[in-house]
């Protein structure tokens, strides 16, 4: 999965980058399995909207 954005980040970076901003984890990175998580619904929610 890549994206044409002409960076590449790994999933670490990502996640470093990255701010919980509500509940029990609120200032904390997220885990690198929520973020493949987010990237794969987002990926997912792109596709149904382009074939629409």
């Amino acid at each position: 999965m890549q994206r044409s954005t002409g960076q590449e980040m790994s999933l670490r970076d990502i996640t470093k980058r990255l701010v919980i901003t509500t509940g029990a984890k609120k200032g904390r990175p997220p885990s690198p399995a929520t973020v493949m998580r987010m990237l794969r619904e987002d990926e997912g929610q792109a596709a149904t909207a382009a074939s629409a």
